[in-house]
């Protein structure tokens, strides 16, 4: 089912990090995951290499036959693969280690043109860091080596026919000023956005806002929702970042976050439905559910809310 508000199609799928804790509980291979979001009306599948090894990254090399089977498995049911989004620290301080990663991310470049895809996400640093280092300065300081090595994963990607895109994940490189800030250094035509409607929360930024602000620059949406808290209503929970089986994890300035099943949580969703329905945005809306519920009933309720709200905002 295409959303058509006039002239504007989005496409509605989920990532396949929906059913991570699936796959890592064995009761999901890839082709179950394939066939789950087929049978949930998906339109179309973002891959995220959890439990699913396209890349041997150890031996530095990817598994063809995987990576084949799978691509050919999405066209048999035709369902479209959207994209293909990979975590990342291209700013580690070592630079022997910084060069390592980008050889990896490199490799993973590779194994979404196997796959048929034309975009792919990298993250610039989605590892987590003390919060204490999150600073202006250490972001000032770091900034000339994201965009350095953001260009060189573009412009390699580029060969292949993939343009990439960057997301607002984690805490360093997260908030609308600092991910579009970024963007427009790189200073590439195509270079897009990974939108993820909920990760503004991270950093304490508000979402509807930053929502409006980036809706320009973005290409894909992830869509998700949160339970916010006090901390010292939540006694004897743990700083934790564990979300894909429902942790609580606290932001930048000291609240906690828990991921819930899309409408439930505190989030404004459909007032970021409404606004992204009267934007220009034409691209591809993919779910994350990372909620603490079983991830199968989690997913194909939040997507069954995703199409009410979009009908309905």
């Amino acid at each position: 089912m295409f959303f058509n508000m006039e002239v504007i199609i989005l496409k509605l799928g989920m990532s396949s990090y929906c059913l991570t804790p699936a796959m890592k509980a064995g009761r999901k291979t890839i082709y179950d995951v394939i066939d789950f979001a087929v049978e949930k009306g998906c339109e179309h599948i973002e891959f995220v290499p959890f439990y699913l090894p396209f890349v041997d990254e150890n031996n530095k090399k990817l598994d063809y036959e995987l990576i084949d089977n799978v691509r050919d498995k999405c066209r048999k049911v035709d369902l479209e693969i959207s994209t293909y989004s990979v975590n990342a620290d291209i700013i580690n301080e070592d630079p022997k280690v910084r060069e390592s990663e980008i050889e990896r991310i490199k490799l993973h470049i590779q194994a979404a043109c196997r796959l048929g895809i034309t975009r792919m996400r990298h993250d610039i640093a989605s590892f987590r860091r003390p919060f204490s280092t999150n600073t202006l300065h250490n972001f000032e300081k770091d900034f000339p080596l994201m965009v350095e090595n953001t260009r060189i994963l573009y412009d390699y990607a580029a060969k292949y026919g993939i343009h990439t895109t960057l997301e607002n994940h984690g805490f360093f490189c997260n908030g609308s000023d600092r991910i579009l800030r970024i963007m427009e250094a790189v200073d590439r035509p195509n270079l897009r956005l990974t939108m993820d409607v909920g990760n503004f929360l991270c950093v304490d930024e508000y979402s509807e806002g930053a929502v409006k602000k980036c809706l320009p620059y973005s290409e894909i949406i992830h869509l998700k929702d949160f339970y916010i808290r006090d901390k010292s209503k939540l006694p004897g929970q743990n700083e934790m970042f564990n979300c894909n089986n429902g942790s609580w994890f606290e932001t930048l300035g000291g609240k906690m976050l828990r991921g819930s099943i899309l409408g439930q949580g505190d989030l404004d969703i459909w007032t970021i439905v409404k606004m992204i329905k009267e934007s220009d945005f034409d691209g591809y809306v993919s779910l994350e559910f990372e909620g603490m519920e079983e991830c199968e009933q989690g997913t194909e309720i939040s997507l069954n809310m995703a199409r009410g709200i979009f009908k309905e905002a």
